[in-house]
């Protein structure tokens, strides 16, 4: 699904225009974007959480040369899934899969 997709069936589930529905997306996203630019963290009970972690400077390797290089740390987005969303998904198996989906067919490798 994508924003305009998102949009259409918010509008359609709130009884909104597209118009309004994107207008209220946008400042959602805005909202959370900014929150996160001042390191705090946003909490949407039962679906989940943001919030800015550091990710400590380390030694890598260039794919194409095979040389070692330094990686700086950097400061990136995590996200949490929320009980509600992650049971949504994904529950208890009924069928014995591995992967404990709604489907009972098991993950590709």
């Amino acid at each position: 699904m994508n924003k305009s997709e998102l949009v259409s069936k918010v509008a359609e589930s709130a009884g909104l225009t597209k118009v309004a529905a994107e207008k209220a997306l946008k400042s959602v996203l805005d909202v959370i974007a900014k929150a996160l630019a001042d390191e705090e963290s946003v909490t949407l009970i039962g679906f989940g959480s943001f919030s800015v972690t550091t990710r400590a400077a380390r030694t890598g390797r260039n794919p194409q040369t095979g040389k070692e290089m330094k990686i700086a740390e950097k400061k990136v987005v995590k996200f949490n899934v929320g009980k509600n969303l992650k049971e949504s998904v994904c529950v208890k198996p009924k069928s014995g899969c591995g992967c404990a989906c709604k489907t009972g067919k098991a993950k590709k490798k």
